[in-house]
C-alpha cells in the first residue's frame, strides 16, 4: 500500500469512499454525536454541503482510494460567520500515516484563504485522545469542557471540549 497522500476538493462521485469511511467512525458512536443508527442519506445529507462549505478527502495518490475526510464551514451564520469550524474522520487501515494531519493543516490552511479568522470545534470528546493531541500540536486551546456531555458507548458520560484556534 502506497504511504502517499494527497488532500483535494471532494466531490460526488468521492461518495461511497467517504461513506467507507464514515460508517464505521459513526456507527461505533465514540466521536461524533451523530445517531449511530444514521442512514447512508442522512449521513450524506449531513457531510456533503454546499457552499460555503467545503469538503475535502485525502486519497492514496496511487489507488485514488479515500483515507480520511474533512468538512469545513461557518460555526454559525450571520455575525459568528467568520469562525469556522470543522469535522475530521480519517479511516482506520489509514492510522498512524498522518492523514489526520494532512487533513488538518489543509483545511487550516483553507479556511485561512477563505477569509475566516478563526476555527472552533464545539465537541471534541476527551476521550479521543490522538485528536486532542492533534488539534493542541496545530495550536489549538481548549477553553472549556461541557462535563457529562457525551455519551461514550464503552465509558458512559464523558466531557466535550470547545476548542479554539486563530488563523
Amino acid at each position: 500500500m502506497s504511504t502517499s497522500t494527497r488532500v483535494r476538493e471532494a466531490t460526488a462521485d468521492d461518495w461511497s469512499g467517504i461513506w467507507r469511511v464514515l460508517e464505521p467512525a459513526l456507527r461505533a458512536g465514540e466521536t461524533y454525536t451523530y445517531p449511530r443508527d444514521i442512514t447512508e442519506d442522512e449521513a450524506r445529507t449531513a457531510w456533503m454541503l454546499p457552499v460555503p462549505a467545503r469538503v475535502l478527502v485525502a486519497v492514496d495518490d496511487v489507488t485514488g482510494e479515500v483515507l480520511g475526510i474533512a468538512k469545513y464551514l461557518p460555526n454559525h451564520p450571520g455575525a459568528g460567520a467568520h469562525v469556522a469550524n470543522a469535522s475530521f474522520v480519517v479511516g482506520q487501515e489509514a492510522a498512524g500515516r498522518r492523514v489526520g494531519r494532512a487533513l488538518a493543516e489543509a483545511v487550516l490552511e483553507g479556511a485561512k484563504a477563505d477569509g475566516y479568522r478563526a476555527m472552533q470545534f464545539n465537541a471534541v470528546v476527551e476521550t479521543n485522545e490522538r485528536a486532542v493531541r492533534l488539534w493542541r500540536s496545530l495550536g489549538f486551546e481548549v477553553l472549556a469542557t461541557v462535563p457529562e456531555a457525551f455519551d461514550h458507548p464503552a465509558r458512559g458520560l464523558v466531557g466535550l471540549h470547545v476548542m479554539h484556534r486563530v488563523l
